[in-house]
C-alpha cells in the first residue's frame, strides 16, 4: 500500500501485522467472537467490511476460509502470499477499487481476478473511474496534501460502492433467511 502512512504509526502497525498473518487472524477471530456473542447479532449471518489495510485484511480472512457470508473491501490491497484455494472461501466477495489508485497495480487486479476465478469464488470487482486511494473518506484530500500522497475523496464512487455493498449484503442475507 502507501509508502508513507496516513496516520503516523499506522504504517508500522499494518506492515508488522501483514508480516504476521497468524496474529492478524487471531485478532480478527477474537473480534468476530466478541461481535457474534452479542445478543443482537445472529452468529450465523456475518460479514466483514474493510477499508485500505482493513480491506486487504478482510480479503485475507476470506482466503483463509473464515466463516463469513460476505466480505467487502474498499480500496484495499489485493496481493497475497496465500492465494485462495478451491472450496475454501465461504464468503461472497466484493471489491471496490479506485481506477486511479496508484497503490493497486493493473497486474495486481489481473492476478486477483485470476486467483478468484481459479478458486471458483463468487466475487465482484469494480474499478471506479476517476477514483484514487481513500475515495470513500471525505477527509482524504486533506491528508493527501498533508502527507504528499495521492489520496482523494470521490463522492460518486463512495456512494456507488456503498450501494453495491448494500446490495451484496441484502442478497446474501435474504438468501440466508429463506
Amino acid at each position: 500500500m502507501a509508502s508513507r502512512p496516513l496516520i503516523p504509526g499506522c504504517g508500522k502497525f499494518s506492515g508488522e501485522l501483514k508480516k504476521n498473518m497468524p496474529l492478524a487472524e487471531a485478532r480478527f477471530m477474537a473480534a468476530l467472537k466478541t461481535l457474534t456473542s452479542h445478543a443482537s447479532v445472529d452468529p450465523e449471518q456475518t460479514a466483514a467490511i474493510g477499508y485500505c489495510f482493513g480491506g486487504g485484511l478482510v480479503l485475507e480472512m476470506a482466503r483463509r476460509g473464515i466463516d463469513l457470508d460476505a466480505v467487502a473491501s474498499f480500496h484495499g490491497s489485493l496481493t497475497t502470499s496465500t492465494p485462495a484455494e478451491r472450496g475454501k472461501v465461504k464468503a461472497r466477495i466484493m471489491v471496490a477499487n479506485g481506477a486511479d489508485d496508484p497503490f493497486v497495480k493493473a497486474e495486481d487486479i489481473v492476478a486477483f481476478k485470476d486467483e478468484m476465478n481459479s478458486a471458483l469464488v463468487s466475487f465482484s470487482f469494480k474499478n471506479y473511474e476517476g477514483a484514487k486511494h481513500s475515495f470513500t473518506y471525505p477527509g482524504a484530500d486533506k491528508y493527501g496534501k498533508q502527507f504528499g500522497i495521492p489520496l482523494a475523496y470521490n463522492k460518486e464512487a463512495d456512494e456507488q460502492s456503498w450501494s453495491a455493498m448494500d446490495r451484496l449484503l441484502r442478497l446474501v442475507f435474504e438468501r440466508h433467511n429463506r
